[in-house]
């Protein structure tokens, strides 16, 4: 293939038609970019101002086409970034029927939006809803943590939630099975003194149901742990034919942690060990395993000695 030699003047020329091409290109498209196009992008719709007597189900996504105006850099880039990536909808014309319309919303729409970007029109215009009557429940809430604590320390009495119970309301059919309601994860380390912490409730998936209030205070009660020993009496249980049943020994030692604030109160009344002639009667063992049956919720038990007792059964 022939190669052709251009002279120094002819390069140059050349140089300059390439040059001033490009120049012509790019200020086409600078001028193409800036003129406004309507272009179609997807957003979420959030639900704001709900409806205070009823519950309601839509009968759509959420999600619509935004027919929005906007310039061509912004359609250039509509998908790789859309604003915005959702919408707040106002529902307060659900008091009083069944459907609301984007037409007329657009003006507070268009102010969620970037300046230059303006809504057209909304695909779907008309937004439709199922009601039924609201209901209002309290549920116990339910705290999640993951606690740890200093050796020797711990929970030293009942955690105290405040409120204790949180309202939802909503669809009957969809708060029927709430019986309780989750905290977000309260997570704290080394532990060693009583602490008071602020826990959210965990966010509500269920756009039609409202739940207060949405945090609580919780109270971990926290103290030193000791060991202490406390000799507790034997109790015969299922002992239908009422023989006479000679224990040996007549009490065990029950070793376990308790706080020092609640030392010196915890005695043998606050415990409860018995053996079951059951295991005699009908499984016929030749020992009886001892059982705590109440033991205080704040204590935590290190062992019970001994774990089996003789018996003698006089008749």
């Amino acid at each position: 293939m022939p190669i052709i030699k251009l002279t120094k003047v002819e390069r140059k020329r050349f140089l300059v038609l390439v040059t001033c091409l490009f120049m012509a290109v790019g200020a086409w498209l600078f001028m193409a970019l800036n003129n406004k196009y309507v272009y179609t992008a997807k957003t979420v719709l959030d639900y704001r101002n709900f409806p205070q007597k009823k519950a309601f189900h839509p009968l759509q996504s959420d999600t619509v086409d935004l027919q929005v105006e906007g310039t061509g850099w912004q359609l250039l880039f509509a998908r790789l970034r859309v604003k915005p990536q959702s919408i707040s909808i106002s529902l307060e014309k659900l008091n009083n029927r069944n459907f609301v319309l984007f037409s007329e919303q657009l003006f507070n729409v268009n102010r969620q939006l970037e300046t230059s970007q303006k809504i057209i029109s909304v695909k779907p215009d008309t937004l439709y809803f199922d009601f039924s009557e609201r209901r209002v429940k309290r549920v116990p809430v339910n705290l999640v943590s993951n606690l740890s604590y200093v050796p020797q320390y711990g929970v030293s009495n009942e955690v105290q939630i405040t409120p204790s119970y949180v309202t939802i309301s909503g669809p009957e059919n969809d708060i029927r099975n709430i019986n309780e309601w989750n905290t977000d994860t309260l997570k704290i380390e080394k532990i060693q003194a009583t602490t008071v912490a602020r826990v959210a409730m965990t966010q509500n998936k269920m756009k039609n149901v409202n739940i207060f209030p949405t945090s609580v205070e919780v109270k971990l009660p926290v103290d030193e742990f000791t060991e202490k020993i406390i000799e507790v009496p034997v109790k015969v249980i299922n002992n239908k034919e009422y023989y006479n049943v000679k224990l040996y020994p007549k009490k065990v030692k029950i070793t376990l942690l308790v706080a020092l604030s609640k030392y010196a109160q915890v005695n043998e009344e606050f415990i409860e060990a018995v053996v079951d002639m059951n295991e005699w009667k009908v499984f016929q063992h030749n020992e009886l395993t001892v059982k705590l049956i109440r033991f205080p919720d704040y204590c935590k038990l290190v062992q019970a000695q001994p774990a089996k007792i003789d018996f003698i059964i006089e008749k």
